[in-house]
């Protein structure tokens, strides 16, 4: 596997992590958390997958021959409420996803040193690929806090609980081998 091989299969494989660990959230979330506002000025869940879903069907459609920021996306409108049920918001999820991932499968290595726009900018894709690889990851970040927050006692930790590190470095949390946490 050649070096741009193994860069675009780790990307995909660390956006997938990303991605499963928002889905764990979700799974433990009731319909109307997904609305729930820790302030004001904060974003729910519900708009957070709106503009996560936005920004991926704007950048990774027709990645390599047209910019990013596309004419039509509605990019104000995700931050909108809009009451979606969590049947529709998992639709909205999977159809950015679906757009993304599925354009990360389609590009070769030498797609890696081509000039792509985000908003007439120019990058090369490897750069727009790690860009993304911030702002998502940043924003299921956001969905965790949240979730978590929602949760609380009751929140089933998806990474290493705390006061137990120890014990994970010692191996002491794998009982099934294929589990990843």
């Amino acid at each position: 596997m050649n070096t741009g091989e193994e860069f675009l299969s780790t990307a995909i494989r660390r956006l997938k992590y990303y991605k499963e660990l928002a889905e764990r959230t979700f799974e433990q979330l009731e319909e109307k958390d997904f609305h729930w506002l820790p302030s004001s000025e904060s974003n729910s869940i519900a708009v957070i997958i709106q503009h996560i879903s936005g920004n991926m069907l704007s950048r990774w459609t027709n990645f390599l021959t047209e910019d990013g920021e596309k004419d039509w996306r509605q990019r104000d409108d995700e931050f909108e409420i809009h009451s979606y049920s969590k049947s529709r918001l998992m639709e909205i999820w999977d159809t950015g996803w679906d757009c993304f991932l599925s354009t990360l499968d389609s590009l070769q290595p030498e797609d890696l040193v081509k000039t792509v726009y985000i908003r007439k900018e120019p990058l090369i894709a490897i750069d727009a690929i790690i860009r993304q690889l911030a702002h998502y990851p940043y924003h299921i970040g956001q969905i965790l806090y949240i979730g978590r927050m929602i949760r609380n006692e009751s929140w089933k930790n998806l990474s290493i609980p705390k006061g137990t590190s120890g014990q994970y470095n010692k191996g002491e949390h794998i009982k099934d081998p294929a589990k990843k946490f």
